[in-house]
């Protein structure tokens, strides 16, 4: 299998330890993520070469950073260093009725200030097969998005597919530029992109048809219309019984079919940080590794589900353990 690159913000992340809420909190756990790493992360257990790009600032936590990408799997050939300092955020775990909750302090961070010149997307992506990022990445600064549009245009002159997760911060999108002045170009060169019917409307003011039988499906095919690299396009679609207790299933449109999983219990949640991430991975995993887009869904959705018994930002399983709980196997009894 060809390689995967992902491209985007890594973060310091200081959890409150157990569910302690933040006033009761005199300590925070340590650990590093960032959506696009945590896809790299969780390919990389599933034996696919991945590598991640992005800029810290060269001092321990850029370091501490880039150690446990390696220590993942994950190459760090072409990570930059400059700048003055690592984003940050805040997680207080929820339980029951009472949601989790996070508070961002990433304003100015190395990444913000990274520019096209940096990056060596030809030597990059050369060789890969896949080419990911989200909309986090344009939304943070003018440069970053720039840097991003380089890569893309790259990948696709080097015929290497695209995909995103177009995931709308509305309180990201600080630096005088919609989501409607610059996505649009970005989902362009896109094969592959996640979703939802919000993000449709947000992103590219596309809200389907109104008396639709399916809003998402509508929604999706209006994406596909406007944009004609985009092959295929997903979702998952999470209830919430309660903090502690969801369900998931996946879909995809894929210009043919609506193919959509099985609806998968989740309780009690441990992490559910990184869910989403933990989809993508799975889907490019399955889509090289299986025979049909139906396959390739019910992976990404068993990984997501697996996820959400792990703690930290990445998905830490193996194929074998998705493959058991995509058969129905979701017993989680004891393997000795």
């Amino acid at each position: 299998m060809k390689k995967i690159v992902t491209f985007g913000e890594i973060m310091l992340r200081l959890s409150t330890p157990g569910f302690s809420r933040f006033v009761q909190a005199a300590s925070f756990d340590a650990t590093y993520g960032g959506g696009e790493a945590n896809v790299a992360v969780s390919l990389a257990q599933f034996g696919v070469p991945a590598e991640h790009v992005t800029r810290f600032p060269d001092n321990d936590l850029g370091r501490a950073a880039t150690a446990l990408l390696r220590k993942y799997g994950v190459r760090t050939d072409h990570i930059t260093y400059g700048g003055d300092r690592l984003g940050i955020y805040f997680l207080e775990f929820g339980a029951i009725s009472r949601p989790s909750k996070v508070v961002y302090d990433r304003a100015g961070s190395a990444f913000a200030h990274i520019e096209p010149g940096m990056v060596d997307w030809e030597t990059v992506l050369e060789g890969a097969g896949w080419f990911h990022w989200t909309g986090i990445t344009p939304a943070i600064s003018d440069g970053a998005a720039r840097t991003l549009l380089a890569g893309i245009q790259t990948a696709n002159r080097l015929g290497v597919k695209v995909s995103a997760d177009v995931n709308y911060r509305k309180n990201l999108w600080q630096y005088g530029k919609t989501p409607r002045q610059v996505m649009p170009e970005l989902v362009a060169g896109c094969d592959l992109i996640l979703c939802s019917k919000g993000d449709a409307r947000d992103m590219f003011g596309l809200e389907g048809e109104k008396d639709a039988e399916n809003p998402w499906l509508s929604a999706a095919q209006g994406i596909m219309r406007a944009y004609p690299r985009v092959r295929k396009i997903v979702n998952t679609k999470r209830e919430s019984v309660s903090a502690s207790h969801n369900t998931l299933m996946g879909m995809l449109w894929n210009g043919h079919g609506h193919l959509t999983t099985r609806v998968h219990p989740i309780v009690p949640i441990v992490d559910r940080i990184g869910g989403g991430d933990a989809f993508v991975a799975g889907l490019l995993y399955g889509l090289e590794a299986y025979a049909d887009d139906q396959q390739a869904l019910d992976f990404a959705v068993a990984a997501s589900v697996l996820k959400h018994a792990v703690e930290g930002d990445a998905n830490l399983v193996t194929v074998a353990e998705v493959e058991t709980v995509m058969r129905g196997d979701s017993s989680g009894k004891l393997s000795r």
